[in-house]
């Protein structure tokens, strides 16, 4: 086993900034080299802070150093596709944010060089690594709800994110309800055979430019008959709400909570509690445990649990229901 697996981290968005502080300060198996960032100073600004001695404005430098190991890239999806190719043929390790890349074509040529090239990828789906999620995936395995036959999902951010991040997202199905689509894949252990979509604009106007919205449902079937429900909200005025729900033959399991601390304030005036603001915090945990599972995997010498083999079946989902959307029919996957 490798001692310490060097990283490079690609975007200091504030993902990329959690990335890289887990990396330099909580994950024994990782040691954090470089900072890349397309504004050098942005780079040099978060490498000073980390304690990491190089940054850069170039991704090449980290391609060309042989001595860089794995790579991180937090950056536009426009962009995943040419880093995870250039990753991949510098026998680097890569660990990118969802989605895998932007289109299905993108997808099989990154999966072809990761093949050629003979370098783990793990995709950022981190609801995987969620405590309450992956105990679900345990108690659904161990039968505790007999056969699973129906999934619902919540996917609703407190508020749209502005205009010149929407118009370059690849829209809500797209940016948002990905997550759900993995995870309904994940508990209900089956492939998804059908998919239909709805979305308005109720709040943000400024989304009817580019053909997205802020509410959208999603209704999939599954190939063994079972089937889900999936919301996907930029309305959530009352906070971060991700939340599902796994209904067996025998039973049911509810996942997650809208409340943030576990604790009940009981007043004269009725009792409340704080909810969760939002997903950095939501999910603070997960982030974490995604990556240490990435650092141990490439120390182990194995192949990661969410490879880019999900990330193109959760990007195939993903323009399905766009593709549903606009057409108003239900798609049908091969």
């Amino acid at each position: 086993m490798k001692e310490k697996i060097r990283c490079a981290v690609i975007g200091v968005g504030r993902l990329g900034y959690w990335h890289a502080e887990n990396l330099a300060t909580r994950i024994k198996g990782a040691e954090l080299v470089t900072i890349v960032s397309s504004r050098k100073e942005s780079a040099e600004k978060v490498a000073r802070e980390l304690g990491v001695k190089k940054w850069t404005n170039n991704p090449q430098e980290i391609f060309e150093d042989p001595s860089i190991d794995a790579v991180v890239i937090v950056t536009p999806t426009k962009t995943h596709a040419e880093l995870i190719i250039q990753a991949a043929r510098s026998k680097k390790h890569i660990f990118v944010d969802k989605p895998l890349t932007e289109t299905l074509e993108e997808a099989e040529m990154v999966i072809q060089e990761i093949n050629k090239n003979n370098v783990f990828c793990q995709v950022g789906f981190m609801r995987r690594f969620d405590p309450a999620y992956a105990e679900a995936k345990r108690r659904i395995e161990n039968g505790d709800i007999g056969q699973p036959i129906y999934f619902k999902g919540l996917s609703r951010d407190p508020g749209s994110p502005p205009e010149d991040y929407i118009k370059t997202s690849g829209g809500i199905f797209l940016d948002l309800c990905i997550h759900e689509y993995d995870i309904a894949r994940f508990l209900m252990g089956d492939e998804v055979k059908s998919v239909k979509a709805f979305g308005d604009v109720l709040i943000h106007p400024f989304m009817n430019k580019y053909q997205d919205v802020d509410q959208s449902m999603t209704f999939m079937t599954f190939k063994n008959g079972a089937s889900c429900d999936i919301e996907g909200s930029r309305n959530s005025s009352f906070g971060y709400d991700i939340r599902g729900e796994v209904i067996g033959t025998e039973g049911t399991i509810q996942i997650g909570s809208l409340q943030h601390h576990d604790i009940k304030i009981l007043t004269s005036k009725g009792s409340a509690y704080d909810n969760v603001p939002n997903f950095p915090i939501k999910f603070k945990e997960s982030f974490l445990n995604e990556l240490s599972h990435f650092i141990e995997c490439l120390q182990k010498n194995e192949r990661p649990q969410v490879s880019e083999i999900d990330g193109k079946i959760a990007l195939e989902i993903a323009e399905a229901a766009t593709k549903s959307f606009k057409t108003k029919e239900t798609v049908v996957l091969n």
